[in-house]
């Protein structure tokens, strides 16, 4: 028996599992792919280098490999999720870099190549909202009537002192622009935010959450910030150390967050996978479990 409301195995908030169970009626996964695609803040459009903790891979260091089609990447990643769950559906994700940045016929082709696939109900995309074209919105609302579309926006923070030492090289209102702009198209909106920038406090982290319940998203993934190895942020910290939040303050912070959330805002991820061998800090990360639990 559940105690609890939008869950199926007793958590206190609204799970990613217990929504794709009630929309679809089967096990989803999520299939991360590499298409390809760079960055406006990497290639000189709005900035050089990208935001100062994204890898080479540009978030997606668990995403298919670069070097493999897009079928194959998925493919690859299929055959292992279905010896456990046989009857499983797919969602494509595409995950590195920024996945509307590239002219409309190549997105077409990338993201049609991938819904034609067996078992898959749906895509995701991750992106900026300094790159999603008027073109682009047209397009995807009317992808949005034929699938199940999410928009995946990186937002990390409401603080623009923050934003501007991380290097995002977007405002916050060209991303509240952006997602009133996708909410009018009946598109489906995750946010992510990023706990443990350097020094934000906790009250600030939390106002963060506060900001998002004022705007029509559905979905929201809290990361903590990870120090990767051969980033401009590893740089910054072995030059001028920054306080890193230890486990037990993230779980707090975490906790607190979900309190202040809209219930009806489905929690996509409350920390993220680092890269293990390119991790510098926080180490406790490599020991995922013991936070969710």
């Amino acid at each position: 028996m559940n105690l609890f409301q939008y869950t199926n195995n007793n958590k206190r908030y609204y799970t990613l599992d217990y929504f794709y169970h009630q929309k679809f009626n089967s096990k989803v996964f999520k299939v991360s792919l590499n298409a390809g695609f760079t960055c406006p803040n990497i290639d000189g459009t709005v900035g050089y280098g990208g935001c100062i903790y994204c890898s080479k891979l540009g978030s997606g260091d668990f995403a298919g490999n670069q070097n493999d089609d897009l079928i194959t990447q998925f493919n690859k990643i299929k055959q292992v999720l279905h010896k456990k769950w046989p009857s499983a559906k797919y969602i494509g994700y595409f995950q590195a870099h920024t996945n509307t940045y590239a002219p409309l016929d190549v997105l077409k082709e990338k993201y049609e190549s991938i819904l034609k696939l067996d078992d898959v109900v749906g895509l995701s995309i991750a992106t900026r909202p300094d790159a999603i074209s008027e073109e682009c919105l047209d397009y995807l609302e009317k992808l949005a009537k034929k699938t199940f579309l999410t928009v995946e926006l990186g937002l990390q923070t409401i603080h623009e002192k923050t934003a501007k030492l991380i290097n995002r090289y977007h405002t916050l209102e060209c991303f509240e622009k952006m997602v009133l702009e996708l909410h009018k198209r009946n598109i489906n909106i995750v946010v992510h935010i990023i706990n443990g920038l350097p020094y934000e406090t906790k009250e600030m982290m939390i106002n963060t959450v506060k900001y998002l319940n004022k705007l029509p998203i559905q979905g929201i993934k809290i990361h903590m910030l990870h120090i990767l190895k051969d980033t401009k942020l590893a740089s910054i910290y072995q030059e001028k150390p920054f306080k890193i939040l230890t486990k037990e303050e993230y779980i707090d912070i975490v906790c607190d967050q979900l309190e202040n959330l809209k219930p009806n805002i489905v929690i996509h991820r409350i920390t993220g996978d680092p890269n293990k061998k390119d991790l510098i800090e926080p180490t406790w990360l490599t020991k995922k479990f013991s936070v969710l639990n």
